[in-house]
This record gives structure tokens, C-alpha cells and sequence, in this order.
């Protein structure tokens, strides 16, 4: 089983490859926003709201190297707020009320989903677009209804949820790298 998942995971690593040119233009795309005042929002359920979490916490602390902390605001972690909604608009409004509440035109939204069809970060994505917030998905395989709402999306084509997190968390570091580079962090 051990083996498996290690050959499954090196497989996937090799094949997401492909999308260090996304990676590359959204840590670009992403210094230019964040450099200029803007924010990153976050959100995802369970293990991805861990990714979304751990996004922003590189951001606003450091990824590798000191740099000026950067706006970023993983959704689901004021518990105040996300409790409230649930109880007071349902689970489905918990991302997007809060989009509504933080998001600004030029924004960026990344919205983290296995099966790209969790209902509220669907609709997060739909009020980011309302709003003139550009939307990037993280995904499991494609297609899915995230992936076809988002401006641009990176799906990784594994059926195991945990593959597709940890290549989610290599996404994660290599846009946080690109991200810094963009902005001129000495290394």
C-alpha cells in the first residue's frame, strides 16, 4: 500500500510538471495584486481548507526568505464568522457572504476542491466573479464545475484525495516561490 501510494504521488508529480507555466504566471499576476495593495482569498473544505490556510499563513508570514507580509485571508478561519453564516444563511453561503464581505475588483480568489464540486466554494467562486475578483481553482480531475467557473485552474488528473492534496501543497510552495521571485525577494 505504502509502495503504491509513492509510485501513484511520483506519477502525479511528474504529470503536474506541466502547469509550472500556470504557476508561473499566477505568482506573476499575484505579486502585481498583492504589491499593489490587493488581497489573496482562500477557502476550502476540510483537508483543502488546510491548503487554503497554509497558502495564506506563507503569505502573510514568509515562505522562504523576509519579505513585507502580503494580504491573505483564508475564509474558513475566523470560526466566529463561519458559524454565524452556516447558522444564520446555510453551509452553501459560508465562503461566498465572506467574499462578498472581503473581496475588491483585482483581487484573486484560489478555491480548493478535490472533487471541484463542494457547493460553497462554487459559490464562492460565482460571487468572486460577480465582484470582478479574478477566480483560480486547485482541483482533483477535471472537468467539474469548479474548473468551468474558475478564470484559470490547475486540476490534478489522480483519483486518490490524498494524492491530489499533497500535489495541492506542492502548487502551493512553487506559486509561493514564483510569487516571491515576481517581487524581487533576495534569496
Amino acid at each position: 500500500m505504502i509502495e503504491q501510494h509513492f509510485a501513484a504521488l511520483r506519477g502525479a508529480l511528474d504529470r503536474i510538471q506541466a502547469a509550472a507555466p500556470t504557476i508561473q504566471d499566477w505568482g506573476t499576476h499575484l505579486a502585481a495584486v498583492l504589491g499593489g495593495g490587493g488581497r489573496l482569498l482562500a477557502c476550502g473544505n476540510g483537508g483543502s481548507a488546510a491548503e487554503a490556510q497554509h497558502l495564506t499563513g506563507e503569505l502573510v508570514g514568509k515562505f522562504l526568505h523576509d519579505r513585507q507580509p502580503l494580504s491573505a485571508i483564508a475564509l474558513h478561519a475566523d470560526t466566529s464568522a463561519a458559524t454565524a453564516i452556516g447558522n444564520d444563511y446555510g453551509e452553501h453561503e459560508l465562503y461566498a457572504r465572506q467574499v462578498r464581505a472581503h473581496g475588491r475588483p483585482g483581487d484573486v480568489l484560489v478555491a480548493l476542491s478535490t472533487s471541484g464540486r463542494s457547493q460553497n466554494v462554487v459559490a464562492a467562486a460565482k460571487t468572486a466573479h460577480e465582484l470582478g475578483v479574478t477566480t483560480w481553482a486547485l482541483t482533483g480531475p477535471a472537468p467539474n464545475p469548479l474548473v468551468s467557473l474558475c478564470d484559470d485552474a490547475i486540476a490534478v488528473d489522480e483519483p486518490s484525495v490524498a494524492t491530489v492534496q499533497e500535489l495541492h501543497l506542492a502548487v502551493v510552495h512553487a506559486l509561493c516561490a514564483q510569487l516571491d521571485e515576481a517581487l524581487g525577494v533576495p534569496t
